[in-house]
């Protein structure tokens, strides 16, 4: 009989602790946008705030210097033999007047799940005033933009937070490592926790403003070239 009891107990006790993991986590998820975001919102004009299409992704969408401009959150736990990262992808939509698509990427390890560089056929030589450990790839190395203009706006890559910048005739885009997980939740609950992790907005504006600087270098060139 007693041991019924205390089985029962248990049991409740049990689903009442479970009840309440399974809400804190509900409202932590409900909350992770603008946790993320909403420091980094502030620097935008009209700034909307959403989930991505996928889950562990936000999206923050907005006007910056008269420029559309999108930022995003990508939590990468794919990665083998590495901590789960948390990526800032920043955008800088509009047609560009380029004609090939130009991918530089830091320390490339495997596919990644943010890009397509794996997905590029040609592997250009790495010019000596790029940042260490830089790889190149485009789809047309015939008509890729001039390395000597991209060399001018590589400031973001030669620390450790730089990751990727993309050239495409659709736009450009700037890829920056936020965060890491948790080393000793992660080892051992294999928890990608990011912690009280948020974009910073220097961060944002940097990329933004290297971005618009590379776009109009962009333009000069292939007007001049035309």
């Amino acid at each position: 009989m007693w041991q019924v009891i205390i089985g029962t107990a248990l049991a409740a006790a049990l689903a009442v602790l479970l009840a309440r993991h399974a809400m804190s986590t509900a409202r932590r998820r409900k909350a992770e946008p603008d946790r993320l975001l909403s420091a980094a919102a502030a620097v935008l004009d009209a700034p909307r705030i959403s989930a991505g299409m996928t889950a562990g992704t936000y999206v923050l969408a907005g006007r910056y210097k008269g420029h559309n401009a999108e930022v995003k959150v990508v939590a990468d736990t794919l990665a083998v033999r590495k901590l789960p990262s948390l990526w800032l992808m920043v955008t800088l939509p509009g047609t560009l007047p380029v004609r090939a698509t130009l991918n530089l990427m830091m320390r490339p390890a495997g596919t990644s799940s943010f890009s397509n560089f794996d997905h590029l056929p040609f592997t250009e030589p790495t010019p000596h005033d790029f940042p260490k450990d830089a790889v190149i790839r485009t789809d047309d190395a015939e008509h890729m933009p001039d390395l000597k203009i991209i060399s001018r706006h590589l400031a973001l890559f030669h620390s450790r937070y730089g990751k990727e910048l993309l050239i495409t005739p659709k736009g450009l885009r700037i890829v920056l490592l936020a965060g890491e997980a948790d080393r000793a939740r992660y080892g051992v609950f294999r928890q990608a926790d990011f912690g009280d992790v948020s974009v910073d907005p220097l961060m944002v504006t940097d990329s933004l403003d290297l971005l618009i600087a590379l776009r109009q270098d962009l333009e000069t060139w292939e007007t001049a070239s035309s």
